[in-house]
C-alpha cells in the first residue's frame, strides 16, 4: 500500500511584500520608540549627555510627585466627563441619521467634517471663539451682556476644552456606531413592532445589547484619546489658567523638553502605559469582550 506524498507548501512572498510597508511604519514609529523610551526609564538623561542608569529611582520619584498625580487626576476628571458625552451624543447622532430623512448623506458629511480637522487646529479655531475678543464674547456684546473671562477662570476653561474635545471627536464614533446599528438584523424590530413593543422597548431589549461589541469599542478609544489629550487642550489653553488644565501627556511633555528629564519623562510614560492597559483590560473583562 502506498502513501501518497504531502504536496508541498509553496512559499509565497507576495502577501508579506504588502505587509512590509506597514510593519516598517509600525516598528519605526511605535515599536522602536516604545522600546527606546522603556530603556530610557531606567537611566537619568537630558538628552546631551551621556545616560546614567539609576535603576528603579525614577518609578519612585513618580510616586512622590504630587504634580504628576495632580495631572493624572484632572485627565481623570476630564475623562469622567468627556467620554459618557461622547458616547451619548454620536450614538444619539448615529440613531437620528440611520432613519430615512432628507439630506441624511449631507448631515452625515457636517458631523463627520471636524474629525479630519487636526487637533492644533481644532484648539486655535475654539481659541478664536472663546479669547477675550473672540466671537463668543462678541455675541454676549451685542445682547448687552458682559464679556466672560472664559479661558482665564478654571470652570470655563475646563468647559471650553470639553466642547472643543467633544466637538471634533463625536463624529468619528458616530460613524461607528452608524456601522454597528446597520449590522443589526431587521427582523428583530420587525417582531418587535408585531408583539406591540414600544420604540423606548425596542431600543433598551434590542439596540442597546445588540450594539454591546460596538459600545466597548467606543468606550475604549474615547477613553484612551481623553488621557492621550495634549495637541488641542495645548492650542486652546495652554495648560491654564495656570495649571488648571494641564493633563497628563502635557505634563509629560514639560518634564521631557522643558525641564529636559527625559528619563523621568520615559518613566511617567511608561506608567501611563501601564494605567491605560489596566483600564481597558478591566473594561474588556467587565464587558466580557463586547459579547451580547
Amino acid at each position: 500500500m502506498s502513501v501518497q506524498a504531502r504536496p508541498k507548501t509553496k512559499f509565497r512572498l507576495t502577501p508579506y511584500l504588502f505587509v512590509l510597508p506597514n510593519l516598517l511604519i509600525f516598528s519605526v514609529f511605535i515599536i522602536i520608540p516604545t522600546v527606546i523610551g522603556v530603556v530610557y526609564s531606567f537611566h537619568e538623561y537630558d538628552g546631551l549627555n551621556p545616560m546614567e542608569f539609576v535603576g528603579f529611582d525614577n518609578y519612585k520619584d513618580i510616586f512622590t510627585n504630587d504634580d504628576f498625580w495632580s495631572a493624572l487626576s484632572k485627565t481623570g476628571l476630564y475623562a469622567l466627563v468627556v467620554v459618557p458625552l461622547i458616547y451619548a451624543l454620536s450614538l444619539g447622532i448615529a440613531l437620528l441619521l440611520i432613519q430615512k430623512v432628507v439630506l441624511r448623506g449631507l448631515f452625515r458629511a457636517v458631523f463627520y467634517w471636524p474629525t479630519m480637522i487636526s487637533f492644533i487646529i481644532v484648539g486655535l479655531t475654539w481659541r478664536w471663539i472663546f479669547g477675550d475678543f473672540g466671537v463668543f464674547n462678541s455675541i454676549l456684546n451685542a445682547l448687552g451682556f458682559d464679556s466672560l473671562n472664559i479661558l482665564s477662570d478654571p470652570f470655563y476653561a475646563n468647559l471650553s476644552v470639553i466642547v472643543a474635545t467633544v466637538w471634533s471627536r463625536v463624529g468619528f464614533f458616530m460613524v461607528i456606531f452608524v456601522a454597528g446599528l446597520q449590522a443589526i438584523p431587521k427582523d428583530y424590530y420587525e417582531a418587535a413592532y408585531l408583539d406591540g413593543a414600544s420604540k423606548l422597548r425596542v431600543f433598551w431589549r434590542i439596540t442597546l445589547p445588540l450594539l454591546k461589541p460596538t459600545t466597548v469599542l467606543v468606550i475604549m478609544l474615547s477613553a484612551i484619546d481623553a488621557f492621550k489629550a495634549f495637541p488641542l487642550v495645548f492650542a486652546l489653553t495652554g495648560g491654564g489658567p495656570g495649571r488648571e488644565t494641564t493633563f497628563i501627556v502635557q505634563y509629560i511633555y514639560e518634564t521631557g523638553f522643558a525641564r529636559q528629564e527625559l528619563g523621568m519623562a520615559s518613566a511617567m510614560s511608561v506608567v501611563l502605559f501601564v494605567i491605560i492597559a489596566v483600564f481597558t483590560i478591566i473594561q474588556f473583562r467587565i464587558s466580557r469582550g463586547g459579547e451580547t
